[in-house]
């Protein structure tokens, strides 16, 4: 039961950390045109271009933190296994790619996304298996 707790609460570190970096800080610091709509697909895939660089480099930070947050917090859980954090690494692995391939993106955006994500795999596993306790 503890290990289901930890995917559950770890998915919504990652959740909210995606959330608070993408939307709270990058929206901020770099505003989306008049008349946005980010939560309208059809409007995001319709205005890429006019989107700021910085938003969209905060969506690549955004994500990378997220997975990396939420292995972290699943591992800090459960304490005895990684299954957790792997399952949270796996679920926003997948949701970054299929932001990749459903919205029409520049290439650097899709290279540094899927590859910053892989890399926010490794570095999750690694800060996970450091709390996990050994028998």
């Amino acid at each position: 039961m503890k290990n289901v707790l930890a995917t559950i609460v770890g998915f919504i570190v990652a959740a909210a950390t995606v959330y608070i970096f993408e939307t709270l800080i990058g929206h901020s610091v770099f505003p989306l045109p008049e008349g946005a709509k980010p939560m309208d697909m059809e409007w995001i895939k319709d205005n890429m271009d006019k989107i700021p660089v910085g938003s969209k480099v905060f969506v690549v930070i955004a994500h990378f933190l997220g997975i990396i947050a939420g292995m972290f917090v699943a591992a800090k859980i459960s304490k005895i296994s990684l299954i957790p954090s792997y399952i949270v690494g796996a679920l926003m692995i997948a949701a970054t790619f299929f932001n990749i391939f459903v919205l029409p993106k520049e290439l650097w955006f899709s290279l540094s996304d899927g590859i910053l994500a892989f890399i926010g795999f490794i570095i999750g596993t690694s800060l996970a298996n450091k709390q996990i306790t050994k028998s």
